[in-house]
């Protein structure tokens, strides 16, 4: 339809403080449904709900009739879509043992850039009209909600932590029955910071409120989980930085915009397989460290090199070796992040460090106008930092994924056999 100028120019990209607005908003719903999601809401019903109100504002913005209206929509839309994964990673991860855990997570970031790919093709298709891009990109949302999720079950972890200890043993059963494994009747469940009453043989429960809900305000409570997020949120912000700041500087070749976006989505699969073979053998930690000092020698090395001649191909080498190892990081991150919290807790610490992800990728674009030199070494340093700081997080892998507070505390004091 005709639209003003102001409209035209936010739906082209080019309104940069709309889009500033709408990362901010992206992960202040990131941390408002990362709470709901560990409270009363629950892992699936929080998916439910921001999928729903993904799919309904963007079908409104299609129907926007000027700017101001337009950027109203786009920030609602952001609010609920910053949760949409986060709440979806979990959700997946969780009835997951330690020894797939991994493998499993990494495998679902195939999706997020196929989507990305695919989203690529379908704007491509649709560049003559804007507001029926709007519809085409919203509806799989809705489509999800109706189609996929009645088949999805609640984190059995999460019924757990709320006291529902019969529909947890009902997803286990349900998870056995399709693997053709048989749960023995015998066999209860029980928090990891509930005891065992000796003389009768039975399990005594802790009613305590805490036990079964948390807030942020619990994770700063304990010095365990203070230091853990403190230095997450750091690393995801550095590491965010990166990433983005290079995908801009590829993305922002004389190139055709559709393509860049589709290969660019494509070439970070290689670093997902790779990461997923190596995770369960060498660490979380290791690898973190490994993958984000990588790239930010890759990235100082990158500022050294004057961008004239053959050496400009050199420095491009560079920046895709930078990006490989950052996209490994990023998505490694998700994994360790979730492990390092428990599960009372788990998605209101990975909505924190998703809204330091999402200030990074606020601060990358002003990182890249900075010059051809200036923003590779500081690519570089931030990258070098991120990998010095992951030294101070506690390795996670073949570790029980503990379910409350106390349980965390008790279990980083006894060491495994």
């Amino acid at each position: 339809g005709r639209v003003g100028p102001g409209l035209r120019r936010a739906v082209q990209g080019r309104a940069r403080p709309g889009r500033l607005l709408r990362r901010v908003h992206d992960r202040a719903g990131a941390g408002v449904f990362g709470h709901l999601s560990d409270s009363f809401l629950g892992r699936k019903g929080s998916l439910q709900v921001v999928c729903f109100l993904n799919a309904l504002f963007g079908l409104l913005t299609a129907l926007a009739p000027s700017y101001r209206v337009y950027v109203v929509l786009r920030l609602l839309t952001g609010f609920s879509t910053g949760s949409i994964g986060l709440c979806a990673f979990v959700l997946a991860t969780e009835p997951i043992g330690p020894s797939r855990r991994g493998t499993a997570g990494m495998s679902s970031f195939y999706f997020f850039s196929g989507g990305i790919a695919a989203l690529a093709g379908v704007a491509a298709m649709f560049q003559s009209s804007w507001r029926l891009l709007y519809v085409v990109t919203s509806l799989p949302s809705l489509v999800f909600v109706l189609a996929v999720m009645p088949f999805i079950s609640e984190s059995p972890r999460w019924y757990l932590v709320r006291r529902r200890t019969d529909d947890a043993m009902h997803v286990l059963r349900d998870i056995a029955a399709t693997n053709r494994r048989r749960i023995p009747d015998d066999v209860a469940l029980k928090l990891d910071d509930e005891g065992d009453d000796v003389n009768s043989g039975k399990m005594v429960e802790d009613s305590s409120p805490s036990s079964s809900s948390g807030s942020i305000l619990d994770v700063f409570r304990s010095r365990t989980t203070r230091a853990r997020l403190v230095l997450s949120v750091l690393i995801n912000l550095l590491c965010s930085v990166v990433y983005y700041g290079l995908s801009l500087n590829v993305v922002n070749l004389k190139t055709n915009l559709y393509v860049s976006v589709a290969v660019n989505s494509i070439a970070e699969m290689p670093a997902y397989l790779l990461t997923a073979l190596l995770l369960d053998h060498f660490g979380r930690k290791p690898l973190g460290i490994v993958t984000m000092l990588l790239s930010g020698v890759f990235c100082i090395a990158g500022s050294l090199i004057a961008g004239v001649g053959a050496m400009r191909v050199v420095r491009m080498v560079c920046g895709v070796v930078g990006i490989f190892g950052m996209a490994a990081t990023y998505n490694l991150l998700f994994i360790y992040t979730a492990e390092l919290f428990p599960t009372v807790v788990r998605n209101a610490a990975l909505g924190c460090t998703s809204q330091a992800s999402q200030m990074g990728a606020i601060l990358a674009p002003m990182v890249v106008v900075l010059g051809e030199r200036v923003p590779f070494a500081v690519f570089g340093v931030s990258g070098i930092i991120g990998g010095l700081l992951v030294f101070y997080l506690p390795e996670t892998m073949n570790k029980p994924l503990y379910d409350t507070m106390a349980g965390l505390e008790e279990g980083e004091k006894t060491p495994l056999k």
